[in-house]
Protein backbone atom coordinates (compact mmCIF):
# COMPACT_ATOMS: atom_id res chain seq x y z
CA UNK A 1 0.00 0.00 0.00
CA UNK A 2 1.12 3.52 -0.75
CA UNK A 3 -0.31 4.65 2.63
CA UNK A 4 1.07 1.98 4.95
CA UNK A 5 3.99 -0.38 5.34
CA UNK A 6 2.78 -3.96 5.70
CA UNK A 7 5.50 -5.75 3.74
CA UNK A 8 7.57 -6.68 6.84
CA UNK A 9 4.47 -8.24 8.44
CA UNK A 10 3.67 -10.19 5.29
CA UNK A 11 7.28 -11.38 5.03
CA UNK A 12 7.30 -12.55 8.66
CA UNK A 13 3.96 -14.32 8.18
CA UNK A 14 5.37 -16.12 5.15
CA UNK A 15 8.45 -17.16 7.10
CA UNK A 16 6.41 -18.50 10.02
CA UNK A 17 4.17 -20.47 7.71
CA UNK A 18 6.87 -21.86 5.45
CA UNK A 19 9.37 -22.70 8.17
CA UNK A 20 6.81 -24.54 10.31
CA UNK A 21 5.50 -26.47 7.31
CA UNK A 22 8.98 -27.35 6.03
CA UNK A 23 10.01 -28.56 9.49
CA UNK A 24 6.90 -30.75 9.72
CA UNK A 25 7.42 -32.06 6.19
CA UNK A 26 11.10 -32.74 6.88
CA UNK A 27 10.23 -34.84 9.93
CA UNK A 28 7.91 -36.92 7.78
CA UNK A 29 10.28 -37.64 4.90
CA UNK A 30 13.66 -37.38 6.65
CA UNK A 31 14.80 -34.33 4.69
CA UNK A 32 16.16 -31.02 5.91
CA UNK A 33 14.64 -28.17 3.92
CA UNK A 34 16.18 -24.73 3.61
CA UNK A 35 14.14 -22.23 5.69
CA UNK A 36 12.34 -19.28 4.12
CA UNK A 37 14.73 -16.36 3.58
CA UNK A 38 13.08 -13.05 4.47
CA UNK A 39 14.90 -11.17 1.74
CA UNK A 40 15.80 -13.56 -1.08
CA UNK A 41 12.71 -15.78 -1.03
CA UNK A 42 10.28 -12.95 -0.36
CA UNK A 43 11.71 -10.92 -3.24
CA UNK A 44 11.90 -13.92 -5.62
CA UNK A 45 8.65 -15.76 -4.92
CA UNK A 46 6.27 -13.50 -3.00
CA UNK A 47 6.58 -9.79 -3.71
CA UNK A 48 4.11 -8.59 -6.37
CA UNK A 49 2.89 -12.18 -6.99
CA UNK A 50 -0.64 -13.51 -6.29
CA UNK A 51 -0.61 -15.48 -3.04
CA UNK A 52 -1.54 -18.88 -4.50
CA UNK A 53 1.06 -18.58 -7.25
CA UNK A 54 3.66 -17.47 -4.70
CA UNK A 55 2.89 -20.43 -2.43
CA UNK A 56 3.10 -22.91 -5.30
CA UNK A 57 6.35 -21.45 -6.65
CA UNK A 58 8.04 -21.36 -3.25
CA UNK A 59 7.15 -24.97 -2.45
CA UNK A 60 8.40 -26.06 -5.84
CA UNK A 61 11.69 -24.27 -5.10
CA UNK A 62 12.09 -26.70 -2.20
CA UNK A 63 11.24 -29.68 -4.36
CA UNK A 64 7.69 -30.04 -3.02
CA UNK A 65 4.62 -30.53 -5.19
CA UNK A 66 1.53 -30.04 -3.04
CA UNK A 67 -2.11 -30.60 -4.00
CA UNK A 68 -3.76 -27.38 -5.12
CA UNK A 69 -6.77 -27.88 -2.87
CA UNK A 70 -10.24 -26.38 -3.19
CA UNK A 71 -11.28 -22.72 -2.83
CA UNK A 72 -13.06 -23.58 0.42
CA UNK A 73 -10.00 -25.21 2.04
CA UNK A 74 -9.31 -23.76 5.47
CA UNK A 75 -6.05 -23.19 7.30
CA UNK A 76 -5.68 -26.75 8.63
CA UNK A 77 -5.34 -28.23 5.13
CA UNK A 78 -1.84 -28.90 3.79
CA UNK A 79 -2.79 -27.77 0.31
CA UNK A 80 -1.65 -24.71 -1.60
CA UNK A 81 -4.96 -23.02 -0.81
CA UNK A 82 -4.97 -24.16 2.82
CA UNK A 83 -1.42 -22.97 3.43
CA UNK A 84 -2.37 -19.62 1.93
CA UNK A 85 -5.18 -19.36 4.47
CA UNK A 86 -2.77 -20.28 7.27
CA UNK A 87 -0.36 -17.60 6.14
CA UNK A 88 -3.20 -15.08 6.39
CA UNK A 89 -3.90 -16.17 9.98
CA UNK A 90 -0.25 -15.49 10.86
CA UNK A 91 -0.49 -12.10 9.14
CA UNK A 92 -3.56 -11.10 11.16
CA UNK A 93 -1.86 -12.21 14.39
CA UNK A 94 1.16 -10.05 13.57
CA UNK A 95 -1.08 -7.16 12.56
CA UNK A 96 -2.85 -7.38 15.91
CA UNK A 97 0.45 -7.53 17.82
CA UNK A 98 2.34 -4.84 15.90
CA UNK A 99 -0.28 -2.55 14.42
CA UNK A 100 0.14 -0.74 11.11
CA UNK A 101 2.97 1.60 10.17
CA UNK A 102 1.38 4.53 8.34
CA UNK A 103 3.15 6.95 6.03
CA UNK A 104 1.89 10.18 7.60
CA UNK A 105 2.98 12.36 4.67
CA UNK A 106 0.92 10.22 2.29
CA UNK A 107 -2.17 10.44 4.50
CA UNK A 108 -1.75 14.21 4.76
CA UNK A 109 -1.41 14.39 0.97
CA UNK A 110 -4.72 12.53 0.52
CA UNK A 111 -6.46 14.87 2.96
CA UNK A 112 -5.09 17.93 1.16
CA UNK A 113 -6.37 16.63 -2.18
CA UNK A 114 -9.80 16.00 -0.71
CA UNK A 115 -9.88 19.52 0.71
CA UNK A 116 -9.05 20.75 -2.80
CA UNK A 117 -12.13 18.94 -4.11
CA UNK A 118 -10.47 15.85 -5.58
CA UNK A 119 -12.30 12.50 -5.66
CA UNK A 120 -10.11 9.74 -4.22
CA UNK A 121 -10.33 5.94 -4.19
CA UNK A 122 -8.07 3.31 -2.69
CA UNK A 123 -7.23 0.33 -4.89
CA UNK A 124 -5.53 -2.79 -3.56
CA UNK A 125 -4.82 -6.33 -4.67
CA UNK A 126 -5.15 -7.53 -1.07
CA UNK A 127 -8.20 -8.97 0.62
CA UNK A 128 -6.81 -7.54 3.88
CA UNK A 129 -7.17 -3.94 2.68
CA UNK A 130 -10.19 -3.02 4.82
CA UNK A 131 -8.70 -4.70 7.91
CA UNK A 132 -5.49 -2.70 7.49
CA UNK A 133 -7.37 0.55 6.96
CA UNK A 134 -9.43 -0.05 10.09
CA UNK A 135 -6.35 -0.87 12.16
CA UNK A 136 -4.79 2.38 10.96
CA UNK A 137 -7.98 4.38 11.52
CA UNK A 138 -8.19 5.25 7.82
CA UNK A 139 -11.27 3.31 6.76
CA UNK A 140 -13.37 6.50 6.43
CA UNK A 141 -10.76 8.36 4.42
CA UNK A 142 -11.82 7.20 0.96
CA UNK A 143 -15.01 7.55 -1.06
CA UNK A 144 -14.38 4.28 -2.89
CA UNK A 145 -12.47 1.08 -2.08
CA UNK A 146 -11.72 -1.54 -4.72
CA UNK A 147 -9.69 -4.42 -3.26
CA UNK A 148 -9.51 -8.18 -3.80
CA UNK A 149 -12.81 -8.71 -2.01
CA UNK A 150 -14.61 -6.19 -4.23
CA UNK A 151 -12.80 -7.58 -7.28
CA UNK A 152 -14.12 -11.04 -6.46
CA UNK A 153 -17.67 -9.74 -6.16
CA UNK A 154 -17.42 -8.00 -9.55
CA UNK A 155 -15.36 -10.79 -11.17
CA UNK A 156 -12.51 -8.41 -11.95
CA UNK A 157 -9.05 -9.59 -12.98
CA UNK A 158 -6.12 -8.93 -10.66
CA UNK A 159 -3.10 -6.76 -11.41
CA UNK A 160 -1.47 -6.35 -13.89
CA UNK A 161 -4.88 -6.22 -15.59
CA UNK A 162 -6.40 -2.72 -15.39
CA UNK A 163 -9.81 -3.93 -14.10
CA UNK A 164 -9.63 -2.75 -10.49
CA UNK A 165 -8.40 0.71 -11.47
CA UNK A 166 -11.09 1.11 -14.09
CA UNK A 167 -13.74 -0.01 -11.59
CA UNK A 168 -12.51 2.56 -9.07
CA UNK A 169 -12.69 5.28 -11.71
CA UNK A 170 -16.18 4.13 -12.68
CA UNK A 171 -17.38 4.27 -9.07
CA UNK A 172 -15.85 7.72 -8.62
CA UNK A 173 -17.52 8.90 -11.81
CA UNK A 174 -14.29 10.04 -13.46
CA UNK A 175 -12.57 9.29 -16.76
CA UNK A 176 -9.28 7.33 -16.60
CA UNK A 177 -7.55 9.91 -18.78
CA UNK A 178 -8.42 12.58 -16.22
CA UNK A 179 -7.20 10.50 -13.28
CA UNK A 180 -3.85 9.97 -11.54
CA UNK A 181 -2.82 6.61 -10.07
CA UNK A 182 -0.21 6.27 -7.32
CA UNK A 183 1.28 2.77 -7.10
CA UNK A 184 4.22 1.11 -5.36
CA UNK A 185 4.16 -2.22 -7.24
CA UNK A 186 5.31 -3.02 -10.75
CA UNK A 187 2.11 -4.98 -11.43
CA UNK A 188 0.12 -1.95 -10.34
CA UNK A 189 2.04 0.39 -12.62
CA UNK A 190 1.49 -2.01 -15.51
CA UNK A 191 -2.23 -2.21 -14.76
CA UNK A 192 -2.69 1.55 -14.49
CA UNK A 193 -0.86 2.13 -17.77
CA UNK A 194 -2.99 -0.51 -19.47
CA UNK A 195 -6.08 1.32 -18.21
CA UNK A 196 -5.08 4.52 -19.99
CA UNK A 197 -4.84 6.68 -16.86
CA UNK A 198 -3.67 10.24 -17.35
CA UNK A 199 -0.80 10.15 -14.85
CA UNK A 200 0.79 7.04 -13.33
CA UNK A 201 3.07 7.81 -10.39
CA UNK A 202 5.40 5.18 -8.99
CA UNK A 203 5.98 5.44 -5.24
CA UNK A 204 9.39 3.96 -4.46
CA UNK A 205 9.56 2.70 -0.89
CA UNK A 206 12.35 0.19 -1.49
CA UNK A 207 14.88 1.47 -4.01
CA UNK A 208 13.22 -0.05 -7.08
CA UNK A 209 12.85 3.10 -9.16
CA UNK A 210 14.19 1.43 -12.31
CA UNK A 211 11.63 -1.39 -12.12
CA UNK A 212 8.75 1.07 -11.75
CA UNK A 213 10.05 3.13 -14.67
CA UNK A 214 10.47 0.04 -16.83
CA UNK A 215 6.77 -0.77 -16.36
CA UNK A 216 5.86 2.71 -17.57
CA UNK A 217 5.58 5.01 -14.54
CA UNK A 218 5.38 8.61 -15.76
CA UNK A 219 7.21 9.79 -12.65
CA UNK A 220 8.72 8.02 -9.63
CA UNK A 221 8.73 9.63 -6.20
CA UNK A 222 10.33 8.52 -2.93
CA UNK A 223 7.43 9.66 -0.79
CA UNK A 224 5.04 12.53 -0.18
CA UNK A 225 7.48 15.10 1.18
CA UNK A 226 6.86 18.80 0.73
CA UNK A 227 9.40 18.78 -2.10
CA UNK A 228 7.51 16.03 -3.92
CA UNK A 229 4.20 17.78 -3.34
CA UNK A 230 5.60 20.84 -5.08
CA UNK A 231 6.66 18.74 -8.07
CA UNK A 232 3.23 17.13 -8.36
CA UNK A 233 1.38 20.42 -7.83
CA UNK A 234 3.52 23.03 -9.59
CA UNK A 235 2.53 26.64 -8.99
Amino acid sequence: MVLSQTQPLHAEAWKRLCDSFLKQQGQQDGTTYKPFDLQEDYRTFVHDVPRIDAMRNFMESRGLSLPEGKPEDDADKNTIVGLGERKDLYFHELLKQNGVVVFDNAVQWVKEQQEAGMKIAIVSGSRNCLTILRRAGLDRLFEVRVDKVVAGEHKLKSKPAPDIYLEAARQLGVKPEDTAVFEDTTAGIEGAKAGGFGLVVGVDHSYKKENLEMKGADIVIKGFSSEVKANLNPA
